[in-house]
C-alpha cells in the first residue's frame, strides 16, 4: 500500500499529513517525521527525511534508511 500511496503523490504532488504506528512506513513516505509522545501527546522531535525520490522497495535495505529507523526507535524508548 505504501508504495501505491507514493505513486498517487508523485503524480498530482499534494500536501499530506500521514498518521502511522509503523517507523518504516513513516520513513518510506515521508519527507519529515513528527515523533509524538504518549499521553499527553508532545512532540519528541522531528527527523527530516533525505532518501532520495522516487523511492523503491528496495531503499528499506538500505544503511540510510536503517540509520533513521533506530534513530526515530531510539526516540520512541521509554515512551510506554
Amino acid at each position: 500500500m505504501r508504495y501505491e500511496l507514493l505513486r498517487i503523490w508523485e503524480s498530482d504532488k499534494k500536501t499530506v499529513v500521514f498518521v502511522t504506528h509503523s517507523i518504516s512506513e513513516a520513513i518510506v513516505l515521508s519527507d519529515s517525521v513528527v515523533v509524538l509522545s504518549g499521553l499527553p501527546g508532545q512532540i519528541k522531535g522531528v527527523v527530516p527525511i533525505e532518501l532520495p525520490r522516487p523511492r523503491a522497495e528496495k531503499v528499506e535495505r538500505s544503511a540510510e534508511f536503517l540509520n533513521y529507523a533506530d534513530r526515530i526507535h531510539d526516540m520512541l524508548k521509554g515512551d510506554k
